[in-house]
């Protein structure tokens, strides 16, 4: 059987007669995003510095795929922590060096490239994350929502193994928040490595999350998928996630998923047995290569107004929706008809194609200045409300996926 990437057996860290982390027992696997959620100075950032030797731990042991990292040669040990990369949460920025500079300093500190090479790849991450006008500028003369999206940069631009984001986001706006989030998802696809996350953003985090954990009071409440976490029972997680989620899902607007699975069972419970009701789904296709085409900025008020679109013209008739994945959207439809459910989706389709995003007037545009066309999918069903669960809805509504809408780049209408 293969161990975990990194694994943490009955950790303990006290500062003074403070105690921090007090047995912390976890699992890290490898090519997956864990995100570490908990309230404010309950170890969370202790536990990171901990795992990338910045800390040791009073007791206890961490082990990199099976192996004891305090028993490991000190070859072994250095091979360990160069494959691991550190977001800090108050950026650790150099004062004295320019942006382009200070992402460029791991490449030039741990590489072997040539200068073209760096700045290729600087360049290319400054990119991704809306820099390009401040390569010259210094720390100090950017804001703090900046300084983070230089950080962000520096932690990828050696591509590691292993990533930990100590709150990528903080400082961000929604939308910022979520294209960095994004942003960690897609490089996790494309290049393979773990990330570790602390994170407060709920439930935007959970979107792009494999496992999350729960740490309260020094140990690990909680350890599963993000599924898992919806239907854990524990007043302490219930409390927290409560406070921070909200009624409604902060991107789009429309119902956070713990709101639209309760809104879901009281919704079908007051139905009538073998009543039917629709669902719909709704995507923007090939939504990773939109990001990377156009930019995860661009991606995520995509989403947004595609958000804004569905509560326009399914919230008026009675029905109620959330983003179940990172760009995939769920409609439930009470008391339509299969038929009364085609027509809404034809005229939703219609809206969108006629009157296309108007965040997006220029953005279809990538940085080379090529044109891009976007196109929206949609699929619906029917579902018994006593008969079929959710998910078998859904299986055949993915089943009946088309393009409901072609959005035709600004050059091409």
């Amino acid at each position: 059987m293969t161990p975990p990437l990194i694994e943490l057996r009955n950790v303990k860290k006290s500062f003074g007669s403070k105690v921090v982390l007090d047995g912390v027992n976890l699992t890290i696997e490898q090519g997956q995003v864990t995100t570490i959620i908990g309230k404010s100075g309950t170890g969370k950032s202790v536990m990171l510095k901990n795992i990338i030797g910045l800390m040791e731990p009073d007791e206890g042991t961490i082990l990199f795929k099976g192996k004891d990292i305090k028993t490991m040669l000190p070859h072994e040990r250095q091979d360990y922590y160069c494959q691991l990369s550190y977001m800090f949460q108050n950026n650790a920025l150099f004062d004295s060096m320019t942006v382009y500079e200070n992402i460029a300093f791991p490449l030039e500190q741990t590489t072997e490239l040539g200068t073209e090479e760096i700045r290729t790849r600087v360049r290319k991450k400054m990119e991704q994350t809306d820099l390009l006008g401040v390569g010259s500028r210094f720390p100090s003369e950017i804001s703090g929502g900046m300084q983070k999206r230089v950080a962000f940069s520096r932690a990828l631009v050696t591509q590691p193994e292993i990533v930990l984001f100590d709150e990528p986001t903080t400082g961000q706006d929604i939308v910022r928040r979520n294209a960095i989030l994004s942003m960690i998802a897609e490089y996790k696809k494309k290049f393979g490595f773990t990330a570790i996350v602390i994170s407060h953003d709920i439930p935007d985090i959970l979107f792009i999350s494999n496992r999350v954990l729960v740490l309260h009071q020094g140990k690990i409440v909680f350890q599963g998928t993000p599924q898992e976490l919806e239907s854990f029972e524990h007043s302490y997680v219930d409390e927290f996630i409560e406070s921070l989620e909200g009624f409604k899902e902060h991107l789009t607007g429309l119902y956070s998923r713990r709101s639209f699975k309760m809104r879901y069972h009281n919704t079908l419970s007051k139905k009538k047995q073998d009543e039917n009701y629709c669902i719909a789904i709704f995507a923007i296709a090939d939504f990773s290569k939109v990001c990377d085409d156009l930019g995860f900025v661009t991606g995520q008020n995509l989403l947004k107004e595609l958000g804004n679109y569905i509560s326009k013209h399914f919230d008026p008739v009675g029905g109620f929706s959330a983003r179940q994945r990172r760009s995939r959207f769920l409609t439930v439809l009470p008391q339509a008809t299969i038929d009364e459910a085609r027509q809404l989706l034809e005229s939703f389709g219609k809206d969108v194609e006629e009157n296309g995003f108007s965040s997006a007037v220029d953005p279809f545009f990538d940085p080379g200045g090529r044109c891009h066309d976007l196109t929206i999918l949609a699929g619906y069903a029917e579902g018994v409300s006593d008969q079929e669960n959710l998910n078998d809805v859904l299986v055949k509504a993915r089943k009946n996926l088309y393009a409901i809408a072609e959005i035709k780049c600004v050059a091409r209408r």
